[in-house]
């Protein structure tokens, strides 16, 4: 089987999931090779996966979390400076903790009522027309009002940042040269301009918080604060923009098992949100550089080596998970990897899933008869998998104001 996963192509309706069975089967640690670069190990077993993704010791977030060397997304387009994602403990441990009270589940269960409320209103929005793009009116709505309210922005404006987030994660082959570098630039245009306003002003806000807060006995300088802008912004909305789309695209596609939740949604919701995250797993993969020789899966990876764990093949792996390429929207246990784990399991995790629940039950209780008058776009990345575009129609109903 001719193997690529880097091609954007390669992802034009979603994961290949033939490649990362025969992968899993044959070649789990697999040698892949880069034309632009020096290659990479691409792991797609759940065993190998969950080691990569903890052992930072032996695998560093540095330079970079992506395969390519150089870019926008790349460290070395900030000189000296690294995001937090790009970064390894104690640095790594250091930044996190700034933040991290502010994703607990308890002061995520904070923001559950105004979610609820914003998914309420977003559902308003298109409930009379019949019909939508459901990734940009419904499932792109939810985590851009909530990353802008965060981190105390206008709600217009957290729409203008999720696209420049859609431009930052599509491959540079499907856009015109400098895309990716122009949106990041505008990104920390904008973020400038907050600094100033929250140093004016500051508030209640995690924008205020991050400016006023010390790492080392210091407070973040602009640049720090910049890349925690453009992480909080680009991260804050891929599970769930990707999860909403592909999610409601996958229970159109099982019949079965979307009218197995709709008879007890708020009972059933919890193990099948689990279940639509393992099955459509948004991040595809997340990079690391070998720290020193080591082997994993029989493969024997030298010092310096880009090692590749492909989240979306070790969510079908059928040695951790039993019929895994059947949707189970029940299934129990489900220890799914969609957040990752280990030191960089995603911070924002709880208030995704609240984010999802609280779309999915206004969607699924007050949206049916749902039709595609044509097939959903899909995003050209080999790094975010999901609808770009799913134009949506369904029948009309009244809005709860």
């Amino acid at each position: 089987m001719k193997i690529d996963l880097l091609s954007p192509e390669t992802f034009a309706a979603g994961q290949p999931h033939d490649q990362y069975q025969w992968l899993r089967e044959h070649s789990p640690v697999h040698w892949h090779e880069e034309p632009a670069g020096r290659g990479s190990w691409a792991v797609t077993r759940y065993e190998d996966v969950w080691t990569v993704d903890r052992d930072f010791q032996a695998f560093s977030s540095e330079p970079t979390i992506m395969i390519p060397d150089a870019g926008p997304e790349a460290s070395g387009a900030f000189g000296p400076y690294k995001m937090m994602l790009m970064m390894d403990p104690p640095d790594h441990t250091a930044f996190r903790k700034l933040i991290r009270s502010e994703f607990t589940l308890p002061s995520a269960k904070l923001r559950e009522e105004r979610i609820k409320a914003l998914a309420r209103q977003i559902v308003d929005a298109v409930i009379e027309k019949g019909e939508c793009d459901f990734v940009h009116d419904v499932a792109g709505e939810m985590p851009s009002c909530v990353s802008a309210e965060g981190m105390g922005l206008p709600l217009d404006d957290g729409r203008e940042l999720y696209k420049l987030t859609e431009i930052i994660h599509t491959a540079p082959e499907a856009l015109p040269p400098g895309s990716g570098g122009q949106a990041v630039a505008k990104m920390f245009e904008y973020g400038s301009k907050v600094i100033a306003e929250k140093r004016a002003r500051p508030s209640d806000d995690l924008a205020s918080k991050l400016l006023a807060c010390e790492v080392d006995g210091r407070k973040l300088d602009d640049m720090e604060f910049l890349l925690f802008f453009l992480l909080l912004v680009d991260a804050g909305g891929d599970t769930t923009r990707n999860l909403l789309s592909g999610g409601l695209l996958a229970l159109m596609e099982h019949p079965d098992q979307f009218a197995w939740l709709k008879a007890d949604l708020d009972a059933r919701l919890p193990a099948a949100r689990e279940e639509l995250l393992r099955w459509t797993s948004p991040v595809i993969y997340m990079r690391r550089t070998a720290k020193h020789d080591v082997e994993l899966g029989g493969a024997r990876i030298r010092e310096g080596d880009k090692v590749v764990m492909y989240f979306g093949a070790a969510n079908r792996d059928p040695a951790k998970f039993d019929r895994p390429e059947v949707l189970d929207l029940a299934r129990a246990p489900n220890d799914h990897i969609a957040f990752g784990t280990g030191p960089h399991g995603c911070l924002g995790q709880h208030i995704a899933r609240i984010e999802i629940d609280a779309m999915l039950v206004e969607v699924l209780s007050r949206m049916d008869r749902f039709e595609l008058p044509s097939a959903p776009e899909w995003l050209p990345s080999n790094f975010i998998s999901g609808p770009k575009a799913m134009p949506l129609k369904f029948r009309p109903g009244p809005r709860l104001g």
